[in-house]
């Protein structure tokens, strides 16, 4: 991420790790997976069927935040 002298942030992609790193990362990313679809299957996070369902329970929230 870059900010250039005009105020406008360039993002770009990082290049591509290679070896060990990139395999350590990857069974990183894949246990974190895991453990959300755990978190998933016994209940603990909510699932929405669309943007609007996700929408709508962020506006659930914020009207119980705000009382």
């Amino acid at each position: 991420m870059t900010e250039r002298a005009d105020g406008v942030i360039e993002l770009r992609a990082a290049p591509a790790r290679a070896g060990r790193s990139a395999m350590v990362l990857g069974r990183a990313v894949a246990g974190a997976e895991r453990k959300v679809d755990e978190h998933v299957a016994a209940g603990r996070v909510p699932v929405h069927e669309s943007t609007e369902d996700f929408l709508g329970h962020l506006d659930e929230l914020d009207e119980l935040d705000a009382e």
